[in-house]
């Protein structure tokens, strides 16, 4: 999922990137107002995370102009001022959010994500979601922009267990009390079967420049988002 991130501290954008991506998110960083609405205009982002404070407007004129555009997405302000009255007109000028600097990033990605769940609603809530990578558990179809992978039952909960937590290695056995402990007779030799079938499955994912499994030697598998091919 695309996100636009509209800060013009250097530091504070360069932050965001690196965590949003981490998480799983395609991440555009601008520092401009005039610069907010053109790329919104262009990419029509998933969600806007605005500045308050922008050297050629307000985040506030950025926020009304991207309603007034259409734009349906949540918009979270990041803001230094804390007022009561600062906050009721961020939250009236159209945004959905707003977390006061300096502020916690794991509390962004927690507020980020619920606003995304609800604007999804409820029909596609059980949807997930890593990078530009999606998968429907219902239909057991993984896809990447035009590419569709039909996956197995199991092959589908183990894509989405690494999906939950993209860039980040799960152990070989916690992988394995997930989804097979509770199945008598099977073996921690099957994690690994199944990582196979599943790097197998989206190989044409791969191709297209989406993401692969990893091997992180040590400490399990991961879904990769930043070297698709890497195995």
């Amino acid at each position: 999922m695309n996100i636009l991130v509209v800060e013009d501290d250097s530091d504070i954008g360069a932050m965001l990137s690196r965590g949003l991506s981490a998480e799983g998110f395609d991440v555009t960083v601008v520092g401009r107002a005039d610069e907010a609405l053109e790329t919104a205009r262009q990419y029509n982002p998933c969600a806007v995370v605005l500045d308050m404070m922008l050297p050629d407007g307000s985040g506030i004129d950025v926020c009304r102009a991207l309603r007034g555009a259409g734009h349906s997405g949540p918009i979270l302000f990041l803001s230094a001022k804390d007022e009561v009255h600062d906050r009721a007109e961020g939250l009236g000028a159209g945004a959905d959010d707003y977390i006061v600097k300096p502020f916690v990033f794991g509390e962004l990605v927690a507020r980020l994500r619920t606003h995304l769940l609800h604007r999804l609603g409820e029909s596609h809530s059980d949807r997930v979601m890593a990078g530009r990578l999606v998968l429907d558990p219902s239909t057991r179809t993984a896809k990447f922009g035009e590419v569709h992978v039909r996956l197995t039952e199991r092959e589908a909960d183990l894509l989405a267990l690494l999906m939950a937590s993209p860039n980040r290695p799960i152990a070989r056995g916690e992988i394995f009390d997930r989804l097979w402990a509770s199945q008598g007779g099977a073996s921690l030799n099957v994690v690994d079967v199944y990582v196979g079938y599943l790097r197998t499955k989206l190989a044409p994912v791969g191709r297209a420049g989406g993401p692969q499994v990893a091997t992180v030697r040590g400490r399990g598998f991961m879904l990769d988002l930043s070297a698709p091919s890497a195995h």
